[in-house]
């Protein structure tokens, strides 16, 4: 298969693995086991890397932390973990010095073996986890050997060397990922959406889009894009695929040909039929949980994916109803005293507010955190019908605050003005006292968590923690009855 690599191919090579995280020490491995010699740098040098560099330095990985910016010497290849800049003086070393830049991905391609399995490729600005998840969903329901793998948390160099093989790959691919693998080459491809974001790491929305745009490379089958979002069809148009390769979109309307979309409360494929005048059903809207938009929107391109691959509509629909979201992504917690609280803690950028502010008509919001440079008029005034409230935390809180006197001036806004971890349990009682009956007390940050929290699942926590609370003893914070 094009870009795999001969299994002596590593032996005796130096390579050094940039990032002693999952990724970088199932690289590290990997490379050891085929005869290279590895050294692994991080600049970090902490208790837990130091854990870590034991169990590797035992398995015969050479390991420098403190340091990640120098070249080791006689490096021949540079793997870097995701995440790593492109600017990074590491990298610019191994510029210099002529060492190619491969991430874990780039490499996982490459240790695949000659019947490897054909990779369902996954990227997009929100939803991706989502959506890899349904799919590898989906692909079970079939009978298949699967696995959700990649950007997911299980590292793709671990599931192309798995024993036995798998049938097919689900691949979530961030944009990091997508900059340094330069070889892949999936069997189909989806692009879910583009909004700004991690504009620091690319340097500007064009190259973060040319980033993302990698993932058509090549495509076999299917370049599955999103109607509703222009900009990801245009990376459709510019991709080099392979012949026959088809462009193939999904709407939340009714599909036109060579489209997945939505009919009177079922999902249904037109691309992937005999007959273009013809749709087949595949399962229903109330099959997707939960069945707000923008989800719906990531049940219909993992189900383009998997029709691309082959599989029946049957196990379309079993492999949705099936599927269960992962925690603090528009996760029900509880309803006390007629109001939901949901948690999305995931919406870490606005885009992802965005969709998660448009899934419920009456919302008390729990926004704040750090902004990563965005700027937020857009989300305020396109969601400004829909707040009954807005309780703010976070570093950057004041940006939130001012975009609402510019678009929302009627909604009643609380300035918690905290950043401590038990912010949290505050924003919630002040949240439902803000509520009434038939609201959503959403927590949908549309900033990062860590001016307060370690990652956007412990803030989730807390706040799934203090609705605990508050469920409890409902008594303590009645909603308002207006």
């Amino acid at each position: 298969m094009s870009g795999t690599v001969r299994e002596t191919e590593f032996e005796g090579r130096r390579v050094t693995v940039a990032g002693l995280g999952v990724s970088g020490a199932g690289a590290a491995r990997a490379l050891l086991a085929r005869g290279a010699e590895v050294t692994l740098v991080d600049g970090n040098d902490g208790e837990r890397q130091r854990a870590q560099a034991g169990e590797l330095t035992a398995a015969g990985v050479e390991v420098r932390l403190g340091d990640g910016d120098t070249l080791p010497k006689g490096a021949e290849l540079v793997v870097t973990s995701p995440g790593w800049p492109p600017d990074h003086p590491l990298f610019a070393a191994a510029a210099e010095a002529g060492v190619p830049v491969w991430g874990d991905v780039e490499l996982a391609w490459r240790l695949r073996g000659r019947d490897a399995a054909p990779w369902l490729a996954v990227t997009g600005t929100n939803g991706k986890t989502t959506t890899t998840r349904m799919l590898a969903a989906i692909l079970a329901a079939a009978g298949l050997r699967t696995a959700a793998v990649g950007n997911i948390g299980v590292p793709v160099v671990d599931a192309v060397l798995a024993d036995p093989p798998y049938d097919v790959l689900a691949v979530e691919l961030s944009s990091y990922q997508l900059h340094w693998a330069p070889s892949l080459r999936a069997h189909s491809g989806a692009v879910l959406n583009l909004a700004p974001d991690h504009l620091d790491w690319h340097g500007s929305m064009a190259a973060y889009a040319a980033d993302k745009g990698r993932i058509y490379a090549g495509n076999e089958v299917a370049c599955v894009y999103n109607v509703a979002d222009p900009a990801t069809e245009e990376l459709v148009r510019e991709a080099d695929v392979v012949e026959g390769c088809r462009a193939v979109g999904f709407t939340l309307g009714p599909p036109a040909p060579s489209q997945l979309g939505v009919v009177e409360g079922l999902l249904v494929d037109r691309a992937f039929v005999d007959r273009p005048d013809l749709a087949e059903e595949l399962a229903q809207v109330s099959d997707v949980d939960p069945p707000a938009p923008h989800n719906v929107a990531n049940a219909l391109a993992a189900a383009a994916l998997a029709r691309a691959y082959g599989v029946p509509a049957d196990a379309v629909r079993r492999g949705l109803a099936a599927y269960r979201p992962d925690p603090h992504r528009i996760s029900h917690v509880a309803t006390v005293a007629g109001v939901g609280y949901v948690d999305d803690s995931k919406a870490t950028n606005t885009h992802a507010a965005l969709a998660s502010l448009g899934a419920y008509p009456s919302i008390v919001w729990i926004a704040g955190g750090l902004a990563k440079g965005a700027t937020f008029d857009e989300l305020a005034a396109a969601s400004a019908d829909r707040l009954r409230g807005v309780v703010l935390i976070g570093a950057d809180r004041r940006l939130i605050a001012e975009a609402l006197t510019r678009h929302a001036p009627d909604v009643p806004v609380v300035d918690l003005d905290r950043t401590d971890t038990g912010a949290m349990a505050a924003a919630v009682s002040e949240a439902t006292r803000l509520a009434a009956p038939g609201d959503t007390v959403l927590l949908a940050p549309a900033c990062a968590s860590m001016d307060m929290f370690t990652n956007y699942n412990v803030r989730g926590d807390a706040f799934a923690a203090a609705v605990r609370q508050l469920a409890a003893d409902p008594a303590d914070q009645e909603p308002n009855e207006q």
